[in-house]
């Protein structure tokens, strides 16, 4: 992939977090990290409603059911360990419950939001405090 369509790939990415960024305000969630990524992966959002942390993978494709396609088993793993990094470093976060959110958009769709769209199997023992995903 040419570095010119990597750049436009990340704008298209970027304008689809905003997009999922305000479509979870309207719903009450407010937003506590964006592109949070480390080594393990990345989050495209972390958003918090009462004392709920969604984890949330933003999908943008030309049709919802494309977007839906996209999030493949290795990338759920992927947002998982992330998520397990940042209740790492935000302790504060550890009584929270968690869930992994998709937001899927497509032109001339409103946005997608599925609530609690995976979960995952938890093999590896916890650090103290850190809740299970």
């Amino acid at each position: 992939m040419s570095r010119e369509v990597r750049r436009k790939a990340y704008g298209r990415g970027q304008r689809a977090e905003t997009l999922a960024a305000w479509w979870l305000r309207l719903k009450g969630y407010r937003i506590l990290a964006r592109g949070f990524r480390v080594a393990a992966g990345e989050i495209d959002l972390i958003a918090r409603r009462g004392r709920l942390i969604a984890l949330v993978e933003v999908k943008a494709r030309p049709s919802l059911e494309e977007a839906g396609a996209a999030i493949l088993p290795r990338q759920r793993e992927r947002i998982a360990r992330a998520a397990e990094v940042f209740l790492q470093r935000h302790p504060g976060l550890a009584g929270f419950d968690l869930r992994f959110d998709v937001v899927l958009l497509a032109p001339g769709c409103w946005p997608r939001h599925l609530a609690n769209a995976w979960h995952l199997e938890d093999p590896l023992p916890r650090p103290p405090g850190v809740p299970r995903l």
